[in-house]
């Protein structure tokens, strides 16, 4: 399927459920990214100079840039700060862009990628991923906010997600349930998104026709992906439930073990 597409230069690469489950590492993860980079050493520059950039795309939100590079870092991935794409990042972008100031309904964690964002008097809502603010009495002020105009911002709307205890609720089901008792529709800036994908693309010289996303999220990974012009890679790790591929149309372009197997399939028959 890849034989009528571009030469591959950008693999996306998602971070928890696809490299790592919160502080452990999926088996081979870090080997398969170092094997990445060693595979393309060339005697200019390392992997920079090479044929394919890699960026790591996440719609986490419970944590900061900072936080999860070094969590990152301590699980032995060798990741720069920016090669790291995060829904948060495209949060802050929205409400500089709306010159908005927003009710965070964020971890508190997330806060410092919102650092000088004017947040008093609000006039939007901003939801992620925060379970000690998803009460009534928070919900119900941004329920009041929403129907005075306030435009409801969601950093993704994901069902759910992976912990080390099992699958775990995710933001979109308190996203929905504003959007149900206010009657309006949230502006989503995470996957699966395609402005999302497009920007975490920016900057790398790259379409989206040169590029591959590898994920364990079907729909807001892969179809992601997929609908905005990248092929997608599936893996059977994190979130992943038996038959998750037969979700969308199309299919994934491939669907594998885990990022390790992933990594293979790209060396061996996309480049």
């Amino acid at each position: 399927r890849m034989a009528a597409r571009r030469a591959l230069k950008a693999v996306l690469v998602d971070l928890n459920g696809t490299l790592h489950v919160e502080d452990s590492a999926v088996p081979g993860a870090q080997e398969a990214l170092k094997r990445q980079a060693t595979f393309f050493l060339v005697s200019s520059g390392g992997l920079r100079s090479a044929p394919v950039t890699i960026r790591f795309v996440t719609n986490t939100t419970k944590e900061c840039k900072r936080d999860l590079l070094e969590r990152l870092t301590k699980l032995g991935f060798d990741i720069a700060e920016n090669e790291i794409f995060t829904s948060l990042t495209a949060a802050r972008n929205l409400l500089e862009q709306k010159q908005v100031r927003p009710l965070l309904l964020v971890d508190d964690k997330a806060l410092p990628d919102f650092t000088g964002i004017a947040t008093d008097d609000p006039n939007a809502v901003v939801v992620g991923l925060a379970p000690e603010h998803f009460h009534y009495e928070m919900m119900n002020r941004a329920f009041r906010l929403i129907l005075d105009g306030a435009p409801l911002i969601a950093i993704h709307k994901a069902r759910y997600f992976k912990k080390k205890g099992g699958l775990a609720l995710g933001p979109g089901p308190f996203v929905s349930g504003l959007e149900y008792a206010t009657d309006t529709k949230a502006t989503v800036v995470g996957k699966p998104e395609k402005t999302f994908f497009l920007e975490a693309l920016r900057g790398t010289d790259c379409a989206p026709e040169e590029a591959v996303m590898i994920g364990d999220d079907c729909r807001d990974d892969v179809g992601g992906a997929q609908n905005a012009g990248m092929c997608g890679i599936l893996v059977r790790t994190g979130k992943y439930r038996p038959a998750d591929e037969h979700k969308i149309n199309p299919a994934p372009y491939l669907t594998c073990e885990s990022f390790p197997e992933a990594v293979e399939h790209i060396l061996q028959h996309l480049l």
